[in-house]
């Protein structure tokens, strides 16, 4: 299940790499999650506590009526494990491509020997802001014999404007189960820089920023082209028009935010594959595999992982 801490491993791993600073691994980020959102509802209860005896200290005896509105304030406690350095995988990547956050398979980026793999590489640059990465040395890494989770992944960078407008920036992922670890440090760097419909992401564009991360399961080939559910599957289609194989990919969220029928999200999705025939015509390709599956989603916005970012750095 797609998580709001691999949002923020996501957003961690950009802005490493954008501002040439060591990044936290995908365990210390999880573990400093998890004691954040501890920190908040510990933290809210200690206020609401305050008040309330403020409140009965200053009310007049004769007083009945002491109710009030309490905020939630946040109270910050974090420890933290040493970041680790991640390694690019070498492995093909499935390009997504659709209007606002739609997402079809396509050429495999440079990755592997250019731009990415260079970022990635940057990441053990030493930073001013040694807070940020001092309290890992108090905490320890998980047990290596701990198996970690691999799946089939898509990381998605949108654009948000100051209306709330959304805007692709990047969407790539991979059909071959990864680790969590390896595979969304990579494709989020992967996205935001090697997503050939795009210039690479600036650091200048950080805080206008949103993550997706979407983990796939459950892909089971169709028994005709209409077999499968909108808003439930995402779909994955091959076919060969005059002898070349096509294919390409749409996750399960792109049918309904488009208000597309199934018919149509087929006939859309051969066109972002290559195919450029009539829409009527969409069912005399040859060969046509559907195969359905689905995706288990999680986003934020960079003022979420700011907020998180800023309270580590205080510890």
């Amino acid at each position: 299940m797609a998580t709001t801490a691999h949002c923020l491993y996501c957003f961690e791993t950009l802005a490493a790499t954008l501002e040439k600073r060591p990044q936290l691994s995908l365990s210390q980020v999880e573990g400093s999650w998890s004691q954040y959102q501890q920190s908040r509802s510990l933290g809210g209860a200690a206020e609401q506590g305050q008040d309330t005896e403020m409140t009965q200290d200053e009310e007049e005896p004769e007083s009945s009526d002491g109710g009030f509105d309490v905020e939630e304030s946040e109270e910050e406690g974090l420890q933290q494990p040493t970041p680790s350095t991640l390694q690019l995988p070498s492995i093909s990547r499935l390009q997504a491509a659709s209007p606002s956050s739609a997402s079809t398979v396509s050429t495999p980026s440079s990755l592997s020997t250019t731009s990415s793999q260079a970022a990635l590489g940057g990441n053990s640059k030493s930073s001013s802001k040694s807070s940020f990465f001092s309290f890992s040395k108090r905490s320890q890494e998980p047990s290596p014999a701990q198996k970690e989770e691999e799946y089939p992944l898509f990381v998605t960078w949108n654009s948000i404007s100051s209306r709330g407008h959304k805007t692709l920036r990047g969407c790539i992922g991979t059909f071959d189960a990864k680790e969590l670890s390896e595979g969304l440090a990579s494709y989020a760097l992967t996205a935001a820089f090697d997503d050939t419909r795009f210039s690479p992401i600036a650091l200048s564009e950080l805080a206008t920023l949103a993550t997706a991360v979407t983990l796939l399961a459950d892909f089971t080939p169709a028994l005709h082209p209409m077999d499968w559910d909108l808003g439930i599957h995402g779909i994955k289609i091959s076919f060969t028009h005059q002898g070349k194989r096509y294919g390409a990919t749409y996750l399960p969220d792109v049918a309904v935010e488009q208000g597309w029928t199934k018919e149509q999200t087929i006939v859309s999705l051969m066109r972002k594959a290559g195919w450029v025939g009539r829409s009527a015509d969409w069912k005399k390709v040859s060969d046509l595999r559907v195969t359905r599956y689905t995706g288990a989603k999680a986003n934020i916005h960079y003022a979420e992982w700011k907020q998180w970012r800023d309270w580590v750095e205080g510890r």
